[in-house]
């Protein structure tokens, strides 16, 4: 069954996991890796990574990013746009990292540090739990993103069929 979903919802169950599946465009194809990260109040998602990382590298040349959450039964597929915080913005992402994080605090003195923030543009939870699967989704308009056409970011859903 495919229904809406709203961004308190995906952020409920974004933080019921600690971990991440991320892919990003690399010059020669796709890059996939596994990371930590956190959630905003506003769904945004935030992780760290070395300089020299090829997400890091592959980030800074297309911000595109896709995301998997959870296992087994229930999972969200995630997509945004990725850019690197700074100042009081990049102080509060850190802030919730180091929370759920505590050795965050041990890499951000590496000399190749750096934090991303991801905003999203599209997500599906996908929970095959019950007798009938359920399929929700919510799509965000980021400004300067052709990637969807959809509500703005807390306002109505959107759905589109489903094309995995």
């Amino acid at each position: 069954m495919l229904a809406a979903m709203d961004v308190a919802e995906l952020v409920a169950f974004l933080r019921e996991s600690k971990l991440a599946v991320q892919a990003s465009v690399a010059e020669a194809g796709p890059q996939a890796a596994v990371i930590g990260f956190v959630v905003s109040d506003a769904g945004e998602l935030f992780f760290d990574t070395s300089s020299t990382s090829r997400k890091c590298q592959n980030l800074r040349r297309d911000p595109r990013i896709a995301l998997v959450i959870g296992w087994d039964e229930r999972t969200v597929q995630y997509e945004g746009l990725a850019d690197e915080p700074v100042g009081e913005e990049l102080a509060h992402f850190k802030a919730l990292y180091f929370e759920r994080f505590p050795d965050g605090r041990d890499r951000e003195r590496w000399p190749d540090i750096v934090y991303f923030r991801v905003r999203p543009s599209w997500a599906r939870q996908s929970d095959f739990t019950g007798p009938e699967p359920m399929i929700r989704e919510l799509s965000f308009r980021l400004p300067g993103s052709e990637h969807r056409e959809s509500a703005p970011a807390g306002a109505e859903t959107a759905l589109r069929g489903s094309d995995g």
